[in-house]
């Protein structure tokens, strides 16, 4: 198995089934935080649940597709990085994040994030990557910014949460206009 160190107390790795009690666990803590910014068919209850999501993203990579990452800070989950899509064929992969609460702030989304888009860029030759997230998500969106995207547009009222219908930003980066190394 890889592990990238993200800093001295923190690593990125393959988020995989046998993970499933530990991705429950840190689904407790981070439930009610990333509800309203993620899918809700992400946002498991129980052990179940997190073995179905995480067999779920195992069954789209086996098919080189979506793909999830965990990011442990001293050897705890406390989020993650993903492939919500990912297209080889047609040259363009989205990419997503959450956190728990006592985990944001501290530097850990960002070069997690790049990691991708290196990979993504250089080993794999896509052309594009995007980033979709509710345009009143402040937080995800000053990733996309210090990832060097560029905002495309909003798709009104396209994302559903709690009875409300919720504007969309789409950023985007060609490789052409990315660092490797990332930011």
């Amino acid at each position: 198995m890889f592990s990238l160190a993200l800093r001295d107390d923190a690593r990125l790795a393959p988020l995989e089934v046998w993970h499933a009690e530990e991705f429950a666990d840190h689904m407790d803590r981070a439930r009610e935080h990333i509800r309203p910014w993620v899918g809700a068919a992400f946002v498991t209850t129980d052990v179940d649940g997190a073995r179905a999501t995480l067999a779920r993203y195992a069954e789209r990579q086996a098919r080189d597709g979506a793909r999830l990452y965990g990011i442990w800070r001293d050897d705890v989950l406390v989020g993650g990085v993903m492939f919500t899509d990912f297209q080889a064929g047609a040259g363009w992969c989205e990419i997503g994040c959450w956190l728990e609460p006592g985990a944001e702030g501290q530097g850990l989304i960002t070069p997690a994030c790049s990691a991708l888009v290196d990979w993504a860029f250089a080993r794999r030759g896509l052309h594009r990557a995007e980033w979709h997230c509710r345009a009143d998500n402040q937080r995800s969106a000053a990733v996309a910014k210090r990832l060097g995207m560029t905002l495309e547009g909003v798709r009104r009222e396209a994302w559903p949460y709690g009875g409300t219908r919720h504007d969309k930003q789409v950023w985007a980066l060609l490789a052409t206009e990315w660092t490797p190394g990332g930011p």
